[in-house]
C-alpha cells in the first residue's frame, strides 16, 4: 500500500511538472537548465526547411557558415537508422577567437554548432549550448559582453524558425 501511495505522489508530481512547463512561454519552457546547458527551441517547420531558414538567417547575418552534417545520413551509411538530425557548424571568428584567447579548451565549443533534430513525435527543434553555461564550463568570466552577443544572435537565428503566437 505504502508504495502505491508512493507511486501515486511521484505520478501527481510527475504530471504537475509537465501542465507547468506546458504552461510555460517558449523562452522560459526551451532557457537552458543549470545542469546540461542545452536549450531547445522548438520549430514550425520541417528538418530540411529549418536548417535552410537557419543557414539563409546566419547568412543573411553575414556570419561565417562552415557546414552541415547530416548525421542520419552518416548513420544510414553505417547501417544504423537515425531520426532525422542536422548539424550546423557556423560562427564569428572575431568573436568566437576571443572565448578561445580567454581559454583555449573553448574550441571545444567554437564555432558555434546549431542541432536541428526530429523527435519522437515528430517535432523538429534547434538545440545549442547555452553561452552561459560555456563561459561557465570553461571558467571564462571575463568576456561578459561578448558572451551576451552570442546568446543574442543564437536567440535571434533560432527565432527565425520559432512558431510564430
Amino acid at each position: 500500500m505504502r508504495a502505491r501511495a508512493q507511486v501515486l505522489t511521484w505520478f501527481i508530481a510527475l504530471a504537475a511538472a509537465v501542465i507547468a512547463r506546458a504552461l510555460l512561454p517558449i523562452d522560459a519552457a526551451t532557457a537552458a537548465s543549470a545542469d546540461d546547458g542545452i536549450v531547445r527551441v522548438p520549430s514550425a517547420y520541417s528538418v530540411d526547411e529549418t536548417v535552410q531558414r537557419l543557414q539563409a538567417d546566419i547568412e543573411k547575418k553575414g556570419i561565417k557558415f562552415f557546414m552541415v552534417v547530416d548525421q542520419s545520413r552518416l548513420g544510414a551509411d553505417a547501417g544504423i537508422k537515425l531520426k532525422p538530425s542536422k548539424l550546423l557548424i557556423f560562427g564569428n571568428p572575431p568573436l568566437g577567437i576571443q572565448f578561445l584567447t580567454a581559454n583555449p579548451n573553448a574550441g571545444l565549443d567554437w564555432p558555434v554548432r546549431l542541432l536541428v533534430t526530429q523527435d519522437d513525435a515528430g517535432r523538429v527543434w534547434a538545440v545549442y549550448s547555452d553561452f552561459d553555461w560555456i563561459a561557465r564550463r570553461h571558467r571564462i568570466s571575463d568576456r561578459e559582453a561578448q558572451f551576451k552577443m552570442a546568446s543574442e544572435v543564437i536567440a535571434s537565428i533560432t527565432s527565425s524558425v520559432a512558431p510564430k503566437h
